[in-house]
């Protein structure tokens, strides 16, 4: 049966974003360079008194973290929340966050990195569509083509559709699934607790940076061993920065899924690559290595007609 989805509404200029740092501290000045890039898109921006908080290698302590978010998700005038950094903490506040409150106030979340595990969690916990895409402190540094794609998800009404630069086919075939994932690393730490993602029947999106092509072989062969391959639609590959030869990790994760036998396009401009485009998590999409695209079935947000 086929999960009903919940869709937040649309952010529009003059909008409220809420600003959460639910893992690692920042720079401050890149912060504010980020900042600067969504008030000139027309967006209002709302910081926390705490979001500069530092504990060792962390923003502040996990129930500050976590506050931070469940603040926003009950604060009416908040239209989006967007996460400072990744690095490390997400996962930490699972436990700490109120997911009937969530789920009540569906709003729209961004981000990428160790942000995926929050992405994830919220889709699983609430079917509420989150957003992989970039940071405030990546926005001001990030690409044109970046931002454009961040205004164009969250606020457009109509599907979206991305192709890859340059793209590597590397099982051909179409497929159709809401799509799940974000950073490898993160959804392996999550397997075996109660925030694991499903898998089955999903177009499985995969994005690193910094680990050697052993360790992407290993965190592969976790994710097989405990079937959470088996029943996948579709592999979408985006930026591996600093992880050894592209051709090596396609290598590795083409043999990973070699036994379902299912399309995989890699190439595309998400993660931690120059251009880091923002992807629906949770929504519908159709996958073909012949047009090369991801084609979403509908638009990732609502327009409120009232």
């Amino acid at each position: 049966m086929k999960q009903s989805i919940i869709k937040p509404q649309a952010l529009l200029p003059g909008d409220t974003i809420g600003i959460a740092a639910p893992a690692s501290p920042f720079d401050r000045e890149v912060f504010e360079r980020g900042v600067a890039v969504l008030q000139s898109a027309g967006y209002r921006v709302k910081i926390p008194d705490n979001l500069f908080s530092r504990k060792g290698y962390l923003a502040g302590s996990d129930s500050e973290r976590a506050s931070q978010l469940t603040k926003h998700f009950n604060d009416e005038s908040v239209k989006a929340i967007f996460c400072a950094r990744g690095g490390f903490g997400s996962m930490k506040l699972l436990p700490l966050l109120d997911f009937e409150t969530i789920c009540a106030h569906p709003k729209i979340l961004v981000g990428y990195s160790d942000i995926t595990a929050l992405l994830v969690a919220v889709y699983t916990r609430c079917g509420m569509v989150t957003f992989h895409g970039p940071l405030v402190t990546t926005l001001g540094t990030g690409s044109e083509k970046t931002r454009t794609a961040l205004i164009d998800a969250v606020g457009s009404n109509r599907p979206l559709e991305l192709k890859p630069t340059k793209p590597v086919v590397l099982n051909r075939g179409r497929a159709s699934g809401p799509v799940v994932g974000g950073n490898l690393t993160s959804i392996c730490h999550l397997l075996g607790t109660p925030y694991e993602p499903r898998f089955e029947g999903h177009l499985l999106l995969l994005e690193d940076r910094g680990e050697a092509p052993y360790r992407i072989d290993r965190m592969l062969s976790q994710l097989r061993l405990a079937g959470h391959l088996d029943g996948i639609a579709g592999v979408i590959l985006g930026s591996f920065q600093d992880c050894g030869s592209p051709e090596d990790v396609y290598a590795i994760v083409k043999e990973a899924v070699r036994h379902t036998d299912v399309p995989i396009l890699a190439g595309f401009d998400l993660g931690h690559g120059t251009d880091n485009l923002t992807v629906p998590i949770g929504l519908e999409a159709d996958m073909g290595t012949e047009d090369r695209s991801l084609r979403f079935q509908e638009p990732a947000t609502y327009e409120d007609k009232s």
